[in-house]
């Protein structure tokens, strides 16, 4: 059984001002997720190829073999999109999460190094990108620890967020258990943080999103073109802005290296972020700086203690300004 307890409450009608930095009306988060040479390959001792979230959609794994064409749309990612990705955030000067699997980052350092220079927050997104509901707790544990480790080591700096997607009945456990975590992100049931009671202590959850997120692409019935996804970024901003006069909001816009990072698909997110200048408001962030501004200005307990800081920009009519 899950250890965890479903609140189909929330906030409710009343959801908490969130005081972003300068005004904002919406907190956009960019969330970049390296998991390119951590997925499934009988050459990590799994039972079939990955199935999930490539170019040939439905195909069926092969099992007990390679599937050379599906590892080289994997690799695509790592080679290619992740530097036009990199590109295009660098043009605009846009702070980023990545979500990395510490497996595929130790086999790309010259990718780990760019983050690190960019300054964006590494979190972690497990060791592979597995499913691990079925992973021992033992052997997750030990895989919580040895990402923590590599990212530290290949980025520069310890991670402080964590996003493991497909979670076991522990995972939430065993972050906290860890230490040195302010929020982690399997979650997508809000607009806005919230705690939650862990091992007996008030714990961060930065909620994620799958509806504004290029995995989209990769599914039946989601985006086929670049204007798909970005109509729907915009729409999704655009709401959320309206919204923001009153209770200000949080967006997650969620990439993948081999997914947004081809020729034709970057668009939407290039298109996106002019359109986050256009319409001003925004503060895009990391998940990171996120956590710090709530855990100050909406402690789990007592009074606000106010105040912010590290890597932002306030997208605004203007350009770009630090926040």
């Amino acid at each position: 059984m899950s250890e965890h307890q479903r609140d189909l409450v929330g906030y409710g009608a009343e959801p908490p001002r969130a005081a972003w930095p300068g005004g904002a009306r919406v907190a956009v988060s960019l969330v970049l997720n390296y998991e390119e040479g951590g997925e499934q390959n009988v050459l990590e001792g799994d039972r079939a190829s990955e199935a999930y979230l490539h170019e040939l959609v439905g195909a069926p794994p092969v099992v007990g073999g390679r599937d050379l064409n599906v590892e080289s749309m994997f690799a695509y990612g790592s080679r290619a999109g992740f530097w036009r990705i990199h590109r295009t955030l660098t043009a605009h000067g846009a702070p980023l999460t990545v979500h990395a699997v510490g497996q595929a980052l130790e086999r790309n350092p010259d990718a780990a190094r760019a983050m690190g220079d960019a300054g964006w927050e590494v979190a972690s997104h497990g060791w592979r990108w597995i499913d691990y509901r079925h992973v021992p707790e033992d052997a997750e544990r030990a895989d919580i620890a040895r990402s923590v480790a590599t990212i530290e080591r290949l980025v520069g700096r310890r991670p402080v967020g964590w996003y493991t997607g497909r979670t076991s009945p522990n995972t939430r456990r065993l972050v906290v258990e860890a230490g040195g975590f302010l929020y982690d992100s399997d979650d997508y049931s809000d607009d806005l943080p919230y705690y939650v009671q862990e091992d007996g202590r008030p714990h961060l959850v930065v909620p994620y999103s799958l509806d504004a997120n290029d995995f989209k692409f990769l599914i039946v019935h989601g985006f086929t073109t670049a204007d798909d996804m970005l109509t729907y970024l915009i729409d999704t901003f655009d709401a959320l802005h309206a919204e923001g006069a009153d209770r200000p909001r949080m967006m997650s816009v969620g990439l993948h290296s081999r997914i947004i990072g081809r020729p034709g698909r970057i668009r939407a997110l290039d298109g996106f972020l002019k359109h986050l200048t256009r319409r001003g408001g925004a503060w895009v962030t990391t998940r990171e700086q996120i956590a710090r501004h709530w855990l100050a200005t909406h402690p789990p307990h007592g009074r606000a203690t106010g105040g912010d800081g590290g890597r932002s920009h306030m997208f605004g009519t203007q350009g770009f300004d630090t926040a």
